[in-house]
């Protein structure tokens, strides 16, 4: 109840004279009703209408103390205007599970990321919606979409939310982390962390959840909302922070299937010759260039967009591929790819994390960097 006078309180207090007001919270001398406030006229009036719009959206009662109501005010005359309206953050929970029902697709879900009731989720965006007159998902017994209204209040107040996540994260002492971690990786390094990620990694955080992008392509980490991008290469982004990982040794490799039918090249002109598989960034074709300034530029037929899919496509013996050593170091120890041109050094390239976070680096990014930093030594010490 105290919520819900504050927020007339915080509205009205010009409007209504202390009496009136002293009137409505049962302070005044005589006991006298609340509805003795209304005959003070209609700006008093109008408090009891925002009072009854805001403790039905509070879901409290709407008796001031026992024996004390307000008078009945019909339905038609409630209006919630613009000035009226609870102030959204003070609502921060009722927003929480707005946007965890966004992210997650469902209020079921979202009432398991936030640890309530899928019947409270339903509630509070059902709340929501009244309070600002507009229909925020179509639901049906299969399926839970946003509307555009729904979607245009995601895009503000998801940010909003997640910058209060991120300062509290950030004061964190205890070495603990809570909430939802948005990460883009690489396709290769995601198949190699995977197990680890989602086993120790998440074993010995119980408060994070985890939402992992395996692609290549490189992210906009501020627009799409991503925590932290993991990327091969020199980040672009100048306005990110970016962390040296790792240094990645490259390779070529091909299938023995391969090599037998064209011959094992002994120098950079021979691979020319080779059927080589093209690596696609951002749609063209990525050059290879060897530690003395060489340069090739593979013409095959086939081109990919993904380290996942060059592997696989060397492993099926269609062409020559440029891929990371630790991605293929299985399939050189098995015997299913072979490296080509080993006398040939190609030079290292750098795994980089990258946020928008500067200095204020919230816990969980902080965690989670440190754990892949620590799996990629491991691995690349093999």
């Amino acid at each position: 109840m105290a919520n819900a006078l504050n927020c007339l309180i915080q509205h009205h207090l010009p409007a209504c004279g202390d009496d009136h007001l002293r009137a409505l919270t049962g302070e005044a001398a005589g006991g006298c009703q609340a509805d003795a406030a209304v005959a003070a006229g209609d700006q008093c009036h109008l408090v009891f209408q925002d009072f009854h719009c805001c403790a039905s959206y509070l879901g409290e009662s709407a008796d001031l103390r026992p024996g004390w109501t307000l008078p009945e005010v019909e339905s038609s005359n409630i209006s919630c205007s613009r000035e009226s309206q609870t102030n959204l953050l003070n609502n921060t929970n009722t927003l929480l599970a707005f946007v965890r029902s966004v992210e997650t697709g469902s209020f079921s879900a979202a009432a398991r990321a936030l640890g309530l009731t899928p019947s409270s989720v339903s509630k509070a965006i059902t709340r929501l919606e009244a309070e600002l007159r507009s229909k925020l998902f179509r639901r049906s017994t299969r399926y839970l979409e946003s509307t555009e209204e729904g979607l245009a209040l995601f895009e503000r107040v998801a940010p909003l939310l997640r910058g209060l996540e991120d300062a509290t994260d950030s004061m964190r002492t205890d070495g603990d982390a809570r909430g939802l971690l948005r990460v883009s990786m690489p396709g290769e390094i995601g198949r190699l962390l995977l197990e680890p990620l989602t086993t120790r990694f998440l074993e010995a955080h119980p408060g994070l959840q985890l939402d992992l992008s395996l692609s290549d392509r490189h992210v906009d980490v501020i627009r799409e909302g991503y925590d932290v991008a993991f990327r091969i290469g020199h980040p672009a982004d100048s306005d990110l922070t970016a962390r040296p990982i790792a240094t990645l040794e490259m390779i070529l490799v091909a299938s023995p299937a391969l090599l037998s039918r064209h011959g094992a090249p002994a120098a950079v002109e021979e691979l020319r010759a080779l059927p080589m598989l093209r690596y696609l960034f951002d749609g063209r074709t990525a050059a290879i260039t060897f530690a003395d300034g060489t340069s090739v530029q593979p013409n095959g037929r086939v081109g990919l967009d993904t380290g996942a899919a060059l592997r696989a496509s060397a492993l099926a013996g269609v062409g020559v591929a440029h891929l990371i050593r630790c991605s293929v170091q299985d399939d050189l120890d098995r015997g299913t790819l072979v490296q080509v041109l080993p006398s040939q050094r190609l030079p290292g390239l750098p795994l980089q994390s990258i946020h928008a976070f500067g200095r204020m680096l919230p816990a969980r990014v902080r965690l989670l960097t440190e754990f892949v930093a620590a799996e990629m030594r491991g691995l690349l010490k093999t």
